[in-house]
């Protein structure tokens, strides 16, 4: 039966997780959308990975219920729920060839060898590893490793496919090649994975949604688009698109709109539900404009530090009058500023957002 992609597949109902004194899970609910490609994001120890093994049954919570396709799993073992782990060190048989590798959980059910093959050599195919059969995992680039850990995944056709930091042993390019991969199978066969990593572009680049952990608590859940352009707080602000956390008052709020002040300058922003009082602009560094020579924009900075990175050069720029410092991503690679020059400051008010000025709970 084909699940409607807003169908709950997976469920946590106030789910907690201890090792002895230690929480690594706080009693969060979650709701994973059947079809869907969601990510738990965070920094080390925020209890993300916790979080997966829970759904795969390898871990049993202290406290609360997990469910999927809403049968109660809490305390299922991982053989009896029909989910899959491609695991970060891809955990490949190395004297088995790819097809016996992507075969072996179905001979191991039981499945005769024949079918079996044929399932798995139509699995290869998807993951574009057609003509790969008879190869060791040892004649395989790391990317094609990947792939066979993937088919031997989903050739058992789970109701959840589980990555567990997928990417982390791979280069730069390669990373975004199989990033690409794992999103567009997803997409084309229909799906539901729970994705596991610590870095932001990659979690921004595969996702449908991203629940954000810190501390074993969801901090924040929602698009893409949600947590870079309106974080929920500093964490999310600082953690997701490296955001410049400027000081400013909140003088008033009228409709939707804030007056606040940055340093001597006065403007209007969102207010998104904060009152008068000191709050934190964050601003991304692609919100920054700085160019040379007396423009008459609203501030003026100096050149700290500059680092050209090809397509972009890196900034970092002292405004005086505001007392702080702000890293700048500028385009215009043609043009350089040098470390020490004085330089005009713009901000783009529309790539802006204000959040509290703590993260107390």
């Amino acid at each position: 039966m084909t699940l409607p992609s807003d169908h709950p597949r997976v469920q946590f109902r106030t789910v907690g997780k201890s090792y002895g004194e230690v929480a690594a899970v706080r009693n969060i609910s979650l709701d994973i959308a059947a079809g869907t490609l969601v990510t738990l994001l965070g920094p080390s120890g925020c209890g993300k990975t916790s979080t997966l093994r829970l759904i795969a049954g390898l871990e049993h919570p202290t406290s609360g219920r997990i469910l999927i396709d809403g049968q109660d799993v809490t305390h299922l073992s991982a053989a009896e729920r029909d989910v899959s782990m491609v695991f970060q060190s891809y955990a490949l048989f190395p004297h088995m060839n790819v097809l016996e590798n992507t075969a072996y959980g179905l001979l191991a059910s039981g499945m005769k060898r024949r079918e079996a093959e044929e399932s798995a050599v139509a699995k290869l195919k998807a993951v574009g590893l057609a003509g790969f059969e008879r190869r060791l995992p040892s004649e395989l680039s790391g990317g094609q490793q990947q792939r066979v850990a993937v088919a031997r995944a989903i050739v058992l056709e789970p109701k959840v496919l589980l990555f567990d930091e997928p990417l982390s042993n791979l280069d730069a390019k390669l990373r975004r090649q199989v990033r690409d991969d794992i999103r567009a199978l997803q997409q084309n066969l229909g799906l539901t994975v729970v994705y596991v990593t610590h870095d932001q572009d990659e979690a921004l680049a595969v996702s449908d949604r991203i629940v954000v952990m810190q501390g074993g608590f969801i901090v924040q859940d929602g698009t893409p688009r949600d947590l870079y352009e309106r974080p929920a707080n500093r964490f999310i602000a600082d953690f997701i698109g490296n955001a410049n956390l400027i000081p400013v008052q909140v003088m008033a709020c009228d409709g939707d709109l804030a007056t606040i002040t940055l340093g001597t300058v006065r403007m209007q922003v969102p207010h998104r539900g904060l009152s008068p009082g000191p709050a934190l602009m964050a601003i991304r560094p692609h919100a920054v404009r700085v160019a040379a020579g007396k423009t008459g924009v609203p501030f003026r900075g100096r050149v700290c530090k500059a680092a050209y990175l090809g397509g972009h050069i890196e900034y970092v720029v002292a405004i005086e009058t505001v007392g702080a410092e702000v890293f700048v991503i500028d385009g215009n690679v043609h043009a350089p500023l040098a470390v020490g020059e004085v330089v005009d400051v713009s901000i783009l008010v529309a790539d802006t957002a204000l959040v509290p000025a703590s993260d107390e709970k």
